[in-house]
């Protein structure tokens, strides 16, 4: 039985597996709350036994160590044996959490042309290709990020919330930023399928992360949602490295 922890920029994620099932599913909005919840879970769990953190926010040394004490902790690095090939240049700036998606396509599309597209702050795109080897990506600033920049860069411009726009022309300055901001992500994520469609026909996509139901109703595209892809990933890194 795994315990599986991904901290992210807003939130972090909790998740109880048993082999490939997911057990409890928990999100804890402060990182503070974190080794508390953890407790809570093991308690629950008597037999968990080994856990795995996946952390692209920030989570103190102390808290780190203190997971440690309490169960058989897997840190996510780059150094981490993986199931897959890295072709990365630069594989130690490779974010974990790319790292986790593109384990976890490997276990559920082994020997398939894989695009994985993770809607959240950023929208990352990661491809691996039928030879299990990673070959990189693209990295772009995600819904929230990009209402937010507008307001940030602007002096005019207000900070809203996300809203599907009904028509591509706004006829308000709040419709304009909700079609600039929805409608361009739409289009930038189905152009981006399509280039690599011209290039791997037999191309299998996955859209994940916490925008993904928001935005897979409007693309063109045919994809895969999965909102628990990472955890699945971090799972299967845990499982990979636990059987050696």
């Amino acid at each position: 039985m795994n315990l599986i922890i991904d901290v992210g920029n807003t939130n972090v994620k909790l998740a109880v597996y048993s082999l490939e099932n997911i057990l409890k599913h928990k999100r804890v909005i402060k990182h503070n709350a974190l080794v508390s919840n953890v407790y809570e879970i093991k308690n629950a769990y008597p037999m968990l036994d080994k856990a795995i953190i996946s952390s692209v926010g920030n989570i103190t040394t102390e808290a780190l160590n203190t997971l440690k004490e309490i169960i058989d902790l897997l840190v996510l690095t780059h150094n981490v044996k993986l199931p897959f090939v890295n072709k990365y240049k630069t594989p130690k700036t490779l974010g974990v959490d790319r790292i986790a998606l593109v384990s976890a396509s490997v276990k559920q599309f082994s020997k398939e042309h894989v695009l994985i597209i993770d809607a959240g702050t950023c929208i990352t795109y990661d491809f691996i290709n039928n030879k299990n080897e990673y070959q990189g990506g693209a990295i772009s600033p995600g819904l929230r990020t990009r209402y937010k920049s507008l307001n940030n860069l602007t002096a005019n411009l207000p900070l809203l919330e996300t809203e599907m726009p009904q028509s591509i022309i706004g006829q308000s300055t709040k419709e304009s930023i909700h079609s600039g901001v929805v409608f361009g992500i739409l289009n930038e994520i189905d152009g981006v399928i399509s280039d690599y469609k011209h290039k791997y026909s037999d191309l299998t996509v996955i859209l994940t992360g916490g925008d993904a139901n928001f935005l897979s109703k409007k693309l063109k595209s045919s994809i895969f949602a999965n909102s628990n892809f990472l955890l699945e990933g971090l799972n299967h890194i845990l499982q990979f490295n636990s059987n050696e």
